[in-house]
C-alpha cells in the first residue's frame, strides 16, 4: 500500500492556514499537512533540524510556500531548497499575496514550479486551494530521489 503523501505548508498568517486546511479537508485529501510558521522553521523541516530532527524520513511531495514570512523569507528558502541537489526536484508552490512582478521573475528564476497568487474571495481562494492539492498531491508524478526513495516515503 502506497505511503500517503506530505504537504509542507509554509504561512505566517493564520487565516490563510485556517482557509488552506480547511479547503484541502474539503476536498477531502488524506494527505497530512506540516505546517510551518516561518521560513527558518521551513528549512528546520525540510533538513529534520531543531525540533525536527526526529521526524519521520522522507521529503514532502510539494511545499505550499508563502513569500512573505518572517525570520526567513519565502525567496531564500526557495533558493536553497532549489541549489540542494537533494531537494531541487520537491516542488514548491509560491502561495502568496504579492502581485509584484519582481516577486514573480525572482521566483521563476530560483526554480518556482507554480506562482498562485491567492484570491481576495474566499471561493477562489479555496478553489485554487482545492486545485493545487489535488494537481501536486494526486496527479503529479514526482521524480525518484537518488538513493532509490521516492519523495513521499
Amino acid at each position: 500500500m502506497a505511503k500517503i503523501k506530505r504537504i509542507l505548508l509554509a504561512e505566517d498568517n493564520e487565516n490563510d492556514i485556517e482557509l488552506t486546511l480547511n479547503a484541502l479537508q474539503e476536498y477531502r485529501l488524506s494527505n497530512e499537512v506540516e505546517v510551518v510558521r516561518d521560513g527558518a522553521e521551513a528549512l528546520d523541516y525540510i533538513y529534520q533540524r531543531e525540533r525536527y530532527s526526529g521526524r519521520a524520513d522522507g521529503l514532502p511531495c510539494v511545499i505550499l510556500l508563502d513569500l512573505k514570512m518572517p525570520r526567513v523569507d519565502g525567496l531564500e528558502v526557495l533558493r536553497q531548497i532549489k541549489s540542494d541537489g537533494k531537494l531541487r526536484h520537491v516542488p514548491v508552490v509560491m502561495l502568496t499575496s504579492s502581485r509584484e512582478e519582481r516577486d514573480l521573475l525572482r521566483s521563476y528564476d530560483l526554480g518556482v514550479n507554480a506562482f498562485v497568487v491567492k484570491p481576495v474571495d474566499f471561493e477562489e481562494f479555496l478553489q485554487a486551494i482545492r486545485s493545487l492539492g489535488v494537481f501536486w498531491a494526486l496527479v503529479n508524478e514526482p521524480p525518484p530521489v537518488a538513493s532509490g526513495k521516492s519523495a513521499d516515503t
